[in-house]
């Protein structure tokens, strides 16, 4: 009975081995940032682990890479004669695009000296998913798809490749990019990619069955309640500003305290008070100051500009709103009281994304079922779920995170977590696909 049908952990465990050697940094941690030669060789091993496995193998434009488990088997003999665009047959085109696909996945890209599971769980899970029902024979109403997604940790651009797969890549995304427009063009130059590429990615809405994502928490919340699974309720919101607290440069040892405007005066304030505000009336959210760039930038010159980059997440539309305003204004407050100008420049922003009620319901039976325990928790990390917001249903999963540790060589989640986690994905994909 599919019931009974569990992954097969050794397999499981020995793809996830090999892939965390690629980009390897010698500390337990990985370094594939998107398009690096890490980042092209860990997609080329993905292929030929897909092709092995009898699955089918699917690239699109935006350089995304899939395992493919079709609602109707094709015959080897029409599969030899086709001839492939972006690495999918076109028969296989046409049987995509009339049958609606459950997407299962996450992301082999990492950031700067990363972790070994974050997003590369999320992967092998969804490929060892397939590969477990297609060693099944189990038949199922919708295509299995295992996805990678190019560049979620935002290397060049963020959520890219989602995003343009859901249709919500924007021409201005990809002309400025946070990480620079030449390192972009010369990243998908290296990929074979280009920007009309990227932008012809999108899937019609009526082709997405739902996307489900297994993922390491990233936080100590499961470990300190001493339970298995996390179902994912909503992925947080994030807007980013660039805020320039701009002052007047002067001497540092001849201007009186009394006399400077100095821009790192209302830079310092506003970041203390912003931690303040949220800790007291935001419980929910989080806020960072994540840089701050001096002008001129020398001991002896009071600083004339200071540039800051802040960031801050809620699970909740009109609380994200609420905050948004609070902390702009604090901005002007502490600017005000040391005599400063304030620029405010908006940089983005991602909505709140909630995750779907039956998915989560599905998620809780299945974990009931295999004697797991569960509890719902926002997720505080941006994900490639929000791309797929109010086009599909969307869920997510987490285990444990050891100490909380991610985007750090110290990021590590017991491999018992692993497993349940992917015998979740593989229960939950039965019971809406099956």
């Amino acid at each position: 009975m599919t019931k009974d049908l569990r992954i097969n952990p050794d397999r499981m465990l020995g793809a996830f081995n090999q892939l965390a050697l690629i980009g390897a940094t010698g500390d337990g941690g990985v370094n594939r940032p998107t398009f690096s030669e890490a980042h092209l060789a860990a997609r080329q091993w993905f292929r030929e682990q897909i092709e092995a496995s009898g699955l089918e193998f699917h690239t699109d434009g935006a350089g995304n890479h899939s395992a493919v488990i079709p609602v109707v088997a094709r015959e080897r003999s029409d599969r030899s004669n086709l001839r492939h665009d972006n690495g999918i047959a076109s028969s296989q085109k046409t049987l995509l695009a009339t049958t609606p696909t459950l997407l299962l996945g996450s992301h082999l890209d990492s950031v700067p000296s990363g972790g070994r599971f974050d997003g590369a769980l999320g992967v092998m899970a969804a490929f060892e998913v397939l590969r477990t029902i297609k060693d099944a024979g189990i038949k199922l109403k919708f295509n299995l798809e295992a996805i990678d997604f190019t560049d979620e940790e935002g290397t060049l651009v963020g959520l890219l490749g989602s995003a343009a797969l859901a249709g919500r890549l924007s021409r201005q995304a990809l002309q400025s990019p946070r990480g620079g427009r030449p390192a972009l063009v010369e990243g998908m130059k290296r990929a074979g990619l280009s920007e009309e590429s990227m932008l012809s990615a999108a899937r019609p809405k009526d082709s997405l069955a739902g996307y489900l994502e297994l993922h390491i928490e990233q936080g100590k919340r499961l470990e300190r309640a001493k339970i298995d699974v996390g179902i994912v309720s909503a992925i947080v919101g994030i807007a980013s500003y660039r805020l320039s607290f701009i002052g007047r440069a002067d001497h540092a040892g001849s201007t009186t305290m009394e006399d400077r405007l100095d821009a790192s005066l209302g830079a310092s304030a506003f970041t203390l008070a912003a931690r303040e505000v949220v800790m007291k009336d935001f419980p929910n959210c989080v806020v960072n100051a994540g840089k701050m760039e001096f002008e001129p930038g020398a001991f002896n010159i009071v600083p004339a500009r200071v540039d800051l980059a802040l960031e801050f997440r809620s699970p909740d539309e009109e609380e994200f709103k609420r905050l948004d305003s609070v902390l702009m204004e604090r901005a002007k407050e502490e600017a005000e009281r040391f005599g400063l100008e304030l620029g405010i420049e908006f940089l983005g922003r991602h909505s709140p994304s909630l995750m779907d009620t039956k998915v989560q319901h599905t998620f809780a039976d299945v974990c009931n079922d295999l004697g797991l325990s569960h509890m719902s928790l926002a997720s505080g990390a941006g994900h490639d779920g929000q791309s797929f917001d109010g086009l599909c249903p969307v869920g997510m999963i987490f285990v444990p995170s050891a100490d909380g540790a991610s985007h750090s060589p110290r990021e590590f989640t017991a491999w018992p977590d692993c497993v349940n986690g992917a015998n979740v994905l593989l229960q939950t994909v039965l019971r809406l696909a099956g």
